[in-house]
């Protein structure tokens, strides 16, 4: 069965479900991932079975609830906690009222944004080996400005700083960060592409007709949101977040759609307030994440409660990653928008 035809089958049209329908599609799942096939393998690291596990119900949960009319995934299982529920819903209702801003003729909606990633190199001995000790890391920053013109199909326009070496984490950080930065010559690039196909890519950023496809309804979008992500990420809640996140981070979602992810992120299993009050940027606001168990990594994205705009996202290890300690932020956007009359 395609994905279209899964989307079709979760269709709003279909009848409210009974709870019988959901035990029996919840005793169907058990069964499924309960599987011999996934007990014999006891080679397997504790890390790759759990992935496995892991896969099983994903494949699981698609089958069995598709397969018994249970109208998709969202919601059935559980949802974000009610303070994280709270806060989202809060910030949907108030980003509904919001009212985007107009690009006229000849306008460019232009989304500022910083950008902060991290970066690991190996560095070699005495005796010109790379051991598995021997990498060092660091953070990097990068400025970019976004100019998309009120027609979308006209040329875009993607200034960008170039990454600059900003936190370092061990002894040689930061000499080999500086290093790098010189042999790969980080520099401002100004870039432009029809239709923000940059890279000769049509997908570095989502297309209008990409953006109104999804539904606004809640509990259907999230459905979407797990089929399209199906195999992706380290568990099916996880990257629902992880996607949503770089949704949002883009700066083109309309407020419609904004609110709708919003809700959508309240129905997620995990999603918790990790923060009540997270800077970032120098901006604060309550920080709403959820933590992948593997890799004991969390995705949050934060939100102004007074006005329920995105003030950015960001990714935080919770156990040391090389140099790197535990509680660290590894990643990081935050985003502003605004009209502007032209561009570089």
């Amino acid at each position: 069965m395609d994905e279209l035809k899964l989307l079709r089958e979760l269709r709003i049209e279909h009848p409210t479900v009974k709870e019988s329908v959901i035990n029996d599609g919840r005793a169907q799942l058990l069964q499924h991932i309960v599987s011999p096939g996934i007990k014999k393998n006891k080679r397997r690291s504790k890390t790759a079975l759990r992935v496995s596990l892991m896969a099983a119900a994903t494949f699981g949960l698609v089958t069995v609830l598709v397969g018994t009319n249970v109208v998709g995934l969202a919601g059935w299982r559980g949802a974000a906690s009610a303070q994280a529920a709270e806060v989202l819903n809060n910030a949907a209702a108030l980003t509904i009222k919001t009212v985007d801003p107009r690009v006229g003729p000849g306008q460019y909606l232009k989304v500022e944004s910083t950008n902060l990633s991290l970066s690991t190199y190996g560095v070699q001995d005495t005796s010109g080996i790379v051991g598995s000790n021997d990498h060092v890391e660091w953070t990097d920053t990068e400025k970019r400005s976004l100019y998309v013109p009120a027609n979308r199909d006209q040329e875009w326009v993607w200034e960008r700083s170039g990454r600059v070496p900003t936190t370092f984490f061990g002894d040689k950080s930061k000499e080999v960060a500086y290093q790098q930065a010189k042999e790969q010559g980080e520099s401002a690039q100004y870039l432009s592409a029809v239709n923000g196909a940059f890279y000769d890519s049509p997908s570095t950023f989502p297309s209008t007709k990409e953006l109104a496809a999804y539904p606004r309804d809640p509990r259907m979008l999230l459905n979407k949101i797990y089929l399209e992500n199906i195999g992706s990420g380290q568990s099916i809640d996880g990257q629902a977040l992880v996607f949503i996140a770089d949704l949002l981070r883009t700066g083109l979602v309309p407020a419609d759609l904004r609110s709708a992810l919003y809700k959508a992120a309240a129905m997620i299993p995990g999603v918790v307030v990790t923060e009540n009050q997270a800077t970032l940027d120098d901006q604060q606001g309550i920080s709403i994440g959820r933590v992948e168990t593997v890799s004991n990594f969390r995705q949050d994205i934060i939100i102004d409660p007074e006005t329920g705009q995105l003030i950015g996202e960001r990714q935080v290890t919770l156990e040391p990653l090389g140099s790197v300690p535990a509680g660290s932020t590894i990643g990081w956007t935050t985003i502003r928008t605004t009209v502007v009359d032209s561009a570089p």
